[in-house]
């Protein structure tokens, strides 16, 4: 006779699963809770007490680790194995079923650090590892979804290499998983950002359609150990999303999360900010940021951080979208924004809070601190000074260009932003975003000017002040230029790239 070990914090399914093993030849051993969960479906079930001849100790921190469980799970079909069971009266355990202990959900709630440990599984991860090494002589199975394909190969007798092979490889996936978490939480409560060990702890959430291409497949995993936007946000209406549209998405609830008590409104086009205004009221602040570039703004995605009102709903249903993302709708905006069928509405709940991102290259990843300062001083440079009007344009425009691509300039006036990116150089950026703007005043740069060129081009378009970060060797040849020219210059001492 065969035999299963069933061990579940969760008690989904098991009976289940429990009931037709035993219809298909198999024995089946249980731990403390799991057995009388069991018993009481009318399983009968051996205890792990009576195959250990050795109680459950330390308040059930220890009842599996015991050579007779784990030698049953790590020996193989084989004579020499078989050999070795039989003179240490050890019976084969051809089945093991785990689920863990919820340290995941335990991190939401409001626990102590001791009371957060007891909830690391020790047993179940190594009964876990010790089938899923010895997968072509044990089944594991880990995910309640997996039961049903499982039980029908048993009943057809075609548990083939292919199945365990896969199971073995979900085992796995879920205790590296159940490992980071423990590991990120530790890390967080020492204060150490970047370990010499780093595994992110990243659940799917869901398939996309297709990634920057339709060649490309992707996928989107959610952060479970950082709450944040993306896990969070809750989509009212429209297709489901795609890999470009998270991306929009990303940016565009950045921008308008700069601005905390001011009406905002950005449009994104392939993760570039075209328009980013600041108004009076929901609706100024769309109309403001549509006037900025009315031309990328076809197509792309529109973000708010604050209420979406009736009157803003209706202006926005005049043009194509993709994606409209706020914190809030009035109930008559979303029923006006629902008649575009194919519209994704975005419901946020929560703020940008990563602290890190992320970045693939060929062979390894980058990580860095995500950028969430703005400067480091503001000090005017040049002979002209600036008045609050000056100054509040100024810095709405360096709040903007932190989010464009380098090279990045953005010329701003009236709280409008017209921005000119990812460039190789940054008069190409200057000249782009001067020639659109609406309202040349004021510009901002992310980087310092290596030459004089973008403060000349500026005085063209009678541009009143600039804000950049200084730096440069040839600081002193702008300053020179901005002074020549009645420009008053502003040096931050901070950088904001973008790539």
């Amino acid at each position: 006779m065969k035999r299963a070990l069933i061990s579940a914090y969760d008690k989904k399914d098991i009976e289940i699963l429990a009931k037709n093993l035993v219809e298909n030849g198999y024995e089946i051993i249980s731990t403390g809770n799991t057995a009388k969960y069991l018993e009481k479906n009318g399983i009968n079930v051996i205890p792990v007490e009576n195959i250990t001849e050795f109680p459950e100790i330390l308040n059930g921190r220890v009842k599996t680790l015991h050579p007779k469980i784990h030698g049953g799970v790590l020996a193989r079909n084989i004579e020499k194995d078989l050999e070795v069971l039989k003179k240490h009266n050890i019976e084969k355990i051809d089945l093991v079923y785990v689920n863990l202990y919820p340290f995941e959900e335990k991190l939401k709630e409001e626990l102590t650090i001791q009371e957060r440990i007891e909830f690391i599984d020790i047993g179940g991860p190594t009964l876990i590892r010790a089938a899923a090494k010895n997968f072509e002589h044990t089944i594991v199975i880990v995910d309640p979804e997996d039961i049903p394909m499982v039980i029908e190969k048993i009943k057809e007798n075609n548990i083939d290499f292919e199945t365990r092979l896969y199971l073995a490889s979900k085992a796995f996936n879920l205790t590296a998983y159940y490992d980071s978490l423990i590991s990120n939480y530790l890390n967080k409560l020492i204060n150490k950002k970047f370990p010499k060990y780093y595994t992110p702890s990243l659940k799917l959430k869901n398939k996309l359609r297709y990634g920057e291409n339709p060649h490309q497949d992707a996928v989107f995993y959610e952060n479970t150990f950082e709450e944040g936007f993306f896990n969070t946000f809750e989509q009212l209406n429209g297709k489901e999303l795609s890999y470009n549209n998270l991306k929009d998405i990303d940016v565009a609830w950045k921008v308008v999360n700069e601005f905390d008590n001011e009406n905002a409104c950005c449009a994104v086009k392939h993760q570039t900010p075209c328009g980013v205004a600041i108004g009076k009221d929901n609706l100024e602040a769309y109309k403001k940021a549509y006037e900025c570039d009315p031309i990328s703004i076809f197509g792309g995605i529109v973000a708010f951080n604050h209420t979406v009102t009736k009157e803003t709903a209706l202006e926005m249903k005049k043009l194509f979208l993709e994606v409209i993302i706020a914190p809030e709708f009035e109930e008559e905006a979303l029923e006006t924004l629902k008649k575009k069928k194919n519209l994704r509405i975005i419901k946020a709940h929560k703020k940008p809070s990563e602290k890190r991102e992320f970045s693939t290259i060929d062979g390894g990843v980058l990580v860095q601190d995500r950028d969430t300062e703005l400067f480091n001083k503001f000090e005017v440079v040049t002979e002209k000074d600036i008045d609050e009007e000056l100054k509040k344009e100024l810095i709405f425009a360096f709040k903007v260009v932190k989010h464009a691509k380098s090279n990045a300039i953005v010329v701003a006036g009236n709280q409008m932003a017209t921005i000119g990116s990812g460039q190789p150089n940054r008069i190409w950026a200057a000249i782009d975003a001067l020639k659109r703007a609406k309202h040349p005043i004021v510009l901002a740069s992310d980087a310092f000017f290596p030459f004089d060129d973008v403060v000349r081009e500026a005085g063209k378009y009678n541009i009143k002040a600039i804000i950049q970060p200084g730096g440069s060797i040839r600081d002193e040849d702008s300053i020179k230029a901005a002074n020549e020219l009645g420009i008053a210059m502003i040096f931050t001492k901070m950088r904001h790239f973008k790539h």
